[in-house]
């Protein structure tokens, strides 16, 4: 049996309302919301998000092969899984691939694992952009999902959660959307023309998934469609046969489509939901049709995800439009009057990659923990999975920041360490003295194209109310 046996997702904090588009643009918007990356994530940082929450520390060790796949990679030239890699702290020996440019590429690296033999992890990230005012803009958003797959191990108390019995294909060349190297934005053919495609496609593909796993569409217990076509991913789902009321939420109103992201983002949802024997259809329509159905199995009830996507949707805060469009280059703004951040040494980022990409101080023998780590301790303090409490805190408006201020604070850290870190998804005025934050894997800068990766603190934000901590104003510097 050889399936699922964990995953992850990782939505942004900022969801931008789309009925403020319009008022900007002059045309375009619509009803909902869609999530927005940060100005300081990228589909590496938002990947790491989702890997982390995906691969429990015992499963580390055992991952053969990573596979990071977006149509936004943050860079090219070059292989961004291993930013990955290094922030899980896999094992040398697991191998480190991207799958880039294309929205079906994510179905490409989940095929290979699962045809594979061992286990495989797949992480999926992407960043969903279109110029002001277009169809792509709204209907788009920024997500990431992470699937860990392979044969499980009961030993190791790591079971297949939902079983692989079928996939299937179907491939043509026509042009629908496409976007040259070097540009931001995508284009698209004639709506009728790439519909009339996919249903076909779709059709095909659906009806071998049926005859392959010898079933029928009454059978189906949940249906996921992902696709950028929005028409031809509605057309194809009336012509599965599968009910109505069995088709699972695309996060049309609240996430939007995440492109690479999106069939990974699905099924991660679905499988929060799912009972035991339940049988899970995920039909994806990108260059062509690829039709994959899983069963539930009885371990799915004990499986626990770190971070729901259905919680993930519910904690969310807003974000202008005009500040959208800053983030994304779009709209051109004055620069704070400081010098830039320097380029990031590879040479140094090499030495303390540890620290740097997985957040690992040191524990001197006393116990004492140290972050950054000590030369003088032998024992490594992993700290990325631990929370922590805001001791004091600055609001700097003078600090070079795409989008300022910088809020700066020292945090001390469950299980030991204090770092003074810079804080994230936080706006000023909601910082207090005892907040609790994590830390999350972010991009601190980027200059000369080199992206210069490492930790930020994020509050910790649950949806059962929390007692209101102790407000303490700190002062405003002029620098830190």
């Amino acid at each position: 049996m050889r399936g699922i046996l964990g995953w992850g997702a990782h939505l942004p904090y900022r969801r931008l309302d789309r009925t403020g588009i319009a008022a900007v643009a002059g045309t375009g918007g619509g009803t909902g919301t869609r999530a927005v990356a940060c100005y300081d994530e990228d589909t590496t940082t938002m990947g790491v998000a989702a890997a982390r929450a995906a691969v429990p520390p015992t499963a580390a060790e055992s991952i053969r092969t990573l596979w990071f796949t977006t149509t936004a990679p943050a860079y090219e030239d070059r292989t961004n899984a291993t930013a990955v890699h290094a922030a899980l702290r896999l094992p040398r020996t697991t191998a480190a691939y991207d799958a880039t440019g294309a929205v079906r590429c994510t179905v490409a690296a989940l095929d290979a694992a699962l045809t594979g033999a061992g286990t495989h992890l797949v992480v999926a990230s992407d960043l969903r952009t279109g110029r002001p005012g277009s169809a792509d803009e709204a209907a788009g958003g920024d997500a990431a999902a992470a699937l860990l797959v392979g044969e499980g191990d009961e030993a190791a108390a790591r079971p297949v959660l939902a079983e692989l019995l079928a996939h299937t294909s179907a491939s043509e060349e026509f042009l629908d959307r496409w976007r040259t190297p070097g540009e931001q934005t995508s284009k698209t053919w004639e709506d009728r023309f790439g519909e009339t495609h996919y249903v076909n496609l779709a059709t095909e593909a659906w009806n071998a998934l049926l005859a392959a796993a010898g079933t029928a569409a009454a059978d189906i217990d949940i249906l996921l469609i992902a696709g950028t076509h929005e028409r031809a991913a509605k057309s194809a789902a009336k012509k599965t046969g599968v009910p109505a009321d069995r088709h699972h939420d695309p996060f049309a109103k609240t996430v939007g489509n995440s492109g690479a992201a999106h069939p990974a983002l699905l099924l991660a949802s679905a499988l929060e939901n799912a009972r035991s024997g339940q049988r899970i259809a995920l039909l994806v329509l990108a260059d062509g049709a690829d039709a994959f159905l899983w069963r539930a199995t009885e371990a799915l009830s004990g499986y626990r995800p770190a971070r729901p996507v259905a919680e993930q949707i519910a904690r969310a805060g807003s974000v202008p439009y005009g500040r959208y469009l800053a983030w994304r280059g779009f709209l051109p703004v004055e620069p704070p009057r400081r010098p830039e951040p320097a380029r990031t040494s590879a040479s140094a980022a090499a030495r303390a990659a540890d620290w740097k990409f997985a957040l690992v101080g040191s524990a001197a023998e006393d116990g004492t923990t140290h972050l950054p780590p000590s030369p003088f301790d032998s024992t490594p303090h992993p700290a990325a999975g631990a929370e922590g409490t805001i001791v004091t805190f600055t609001v700097d408006r003078l600090a070079y920041s795409p989008s300022p201020p910088v809020v700066f604070a020292v945090v001390d850290f469950d299980g030991g360490g204090r770092l003074p870190i810079e804080l994230t998804d936080v706006d000023a005025g909601e910082v207090a003295i005892g907040l609790r934050v994590e830390a999350t894997f972010r991009r601190l800068s980027s200059a000369d194209g080199i992206h210069n990766y490492f930790w930020k603190a994020r509050p910790v934000r649950r949806l059962e109310e929390l007692e209101e901590p102790e407000r303490l104003e700190a002062p405003e510097q002029e620098g830190r």
